[in-house]
């Protein structure tokens, strides 16, 4: 998958840098948007969790230097983490939610003219900024027992402790449609954002050996054309 997505990313960005010159007056917007991000959290060995529910803001630069071809720089505050699911113990619950700096640098591609269609395609970045948990008593208590009485089939809790990797890194694509009026450009965007570092620690003695973010984001972005 992170393969795939890195060969259609490198792909659009040289088509874009060696496109043949057309004549073609470059274009630049910038502007506010935000959304829902609904997270997960790719744990191995398997955790078993809900949907992750939070949101993101921030701003937007786009830039269309060809036609039909432009890139996309943005910084948003994302709200992600994960929801563990106790189906058989619905006395136990546990949600951490981990609020994000992300950086994503897009190629984009789109065709129409009022109405377009939008393919955009990059690697983000982003650096933690705050984290907070939320757990049960009755989940509080088992795992103090767990880690007092030192059973031999005790499950470390290694993710319950804060993350040890504060930057994070991904490939991060989306698809939806623009729309051009007289008082702007608003872009839907459905997006899936495939983290490719650990938020735990995933040396060779601890529990865990990933621990990545797994995001899809619903987003409207409102631009305004300042060239």
């Amino acid at each position: 998958m992170k393969r795939f997505l890195l060969v259609i990313w490198c792909v659009l960005s040289v088509f874009l840098l060696f496109a043949q010159k057309t004549k073609f007056k470059p274009e630049l917007y910038v502007g506010p948007g935000g959304g829902m991000i609904f997270s997960t959290v790719d744990f191995v060995p398997k955790v078993s969790q809900n949907t992750h529910k939070g949101f993101q803001g921030g701003v937007s630069a786009k830039y269309i230097s060809e036609k039909n071809l432009g890139l996309i720089l943005e910084m948003n505050f994302v709200q992600c983490g994960w929801t563990e699911d106790y189906k058989n113990n619905p006395e136990y619950s546990y949600s951490r939610t981990l609020n994000y700096l992300e950086v994503p640098f897009m190629t984009h591609v789109y065709f129409g003219n009022k109405s377009r269609f939008i393919f955009n395609i990059g690697p983000q970045i982003g650096y933690l900024l705050s984290e907070s948990s939320s757990m049960s008593d009755a989940l509080a208590e088992y795992t103090e027992q767990q880690s007092t009485e030192q059973h031999a089939y005790a499950v470390p809790e290694e993710r319950y402790e804060n993350a040890s990797h504060k930057f994070d890194y991904g490939i991060i694509a989306g698809i939806g449609f623009a729309l051009k009026t007289g008082i702007g450009d608003f872009d839907f965007e459905g997006r899936y954002y495939f983290g490719l570092g650990d938020i735990l620690s995933n040396r060779r003695e601890d529990y865990y050996s990933r621990s990545a973010h797994r995001i899809i984001e619903a987003k409207l972005t409102y631009y305004l054309k300042l060239l």
